[in-house]
């Protein structure tokens, strides 16, 4: 039986300042090149991945516009992740700037950066997020498991938003600890409105010595609590290559997944993100 072809639902897309780039640090010499196209589109033949959704990696208007330029380019780009400025109160002229592109398809704002835990929960974040809706516009929430509580809430004053949660919300695979994450996460995922990326966890690991051993119990508790419908593929290439290679997570999740029906594979492989991004 054929493999499905997958769309890799998160990936990134930069051409390197270390400026502009600030969160690329001394120990990821790794990251500080160009990443485009071209780079990533070898990667994705290599494994049979037929689409790719760019997601932002500063949060800037004019990266967003060149995001949105090179997915006119390349059609392989299904659709964009960008940023706009949530928190302003004129944030609606720039939605409506890049919406009449079909390719925008979410939103994505850098939570994990925030000094502030509780920043989902500021009033004028929370204005920003009612604009998405007109846009028929998904949000992706990047968080650190910690944040988990907070998320709840928010996800409960938005119940017919749609969101994506990056990374599984980034547990702490490096030190092996389950919980409270595990029973944060299950709670979410009876939001139905939620889907979840199974992507950005070995990263979350210990970069040189994890193990598929160590990151497999991470990835049941994802498929337990989202199940097939609301789970999809991503890589976080190319902040993947910190901790491992583009061939290689996509192998190891084909593998994790193989004993389930042809069916729910290809909704966690391609199915889930046609939906969540209407694509």
């Amino acid at each position: 039986m054929p493999e499905v072809v997958a769309i890799d639902a998160h990936q990134h897309l930069w051409k390197y300042d270390p400026v502009e780039y600030g969160w690329i640090q001394d120990g990821m010499p790794e990251l500080k090149r160009d990443f485009l196209p071209p780079d990533l589109k070898h990667e994705m033949d290599s494994m049979g991945v037929g689409g790719a959704i760019a997601v932002q990696a500063r949060q800037t208007l004019e990266e967003t516009e060149w995001l949105l330029r090179l997915a006119r380019e390349y059609d392989f780009l299904r659709a964009v992740v960008g940023w706009v400025p949530l928190l302003e109160r004129n944030v609606t002229e720039p939605l409506e700037r890049f919406a009449v592109d079909a390719k925008l398809r979410g939103v994505r704002h850098l939570i994990q950066d925030e000094a502030d835990d509780d920043f989902i929960l500021r009033k004028d974040f929370q204005e920003g997020i009612k604009r998405l809706r007109t846009f028929g516009l998904a949000y992706d929430i990047l968080i650190h498991e910690r944040h988990l509580p907070q998320t709840i809430r928010f996800v409960d004053q938005h119940p017919y938003q749609i969101f994506v949660l990056d990374h599984a919300a980034k547990p702490r695979i490096r030190h092996n600890v389950m919980t409270p994450w595990r029973e944060n996460l299950r709670e979410l995922a009876r939001r139905p409105n939620v889907y979840c990326k199974l992507s950005g966890m070995v990263t979350e690991a210990e970069w040189k010595s994890w193990t598929p051993a160590s990151v497999k119990p991470y990835f049941d508790i994802a498929m337990e609590a989202f199940g097939p419908r609301r789970l999809m593929f991503g890589t976080d290439w190319p902040v993947l290559t910190l901790a491992g290679t583009y061939a290689g997570w996509t192998g190891m999740v084909r593998q994790w997944i193989g004993g389930l029906t042809r069916e729910e594979q290809q909704r966690i492989l391609r199915g889930t993100a046609i939906e969540a991004y209407g694509l």
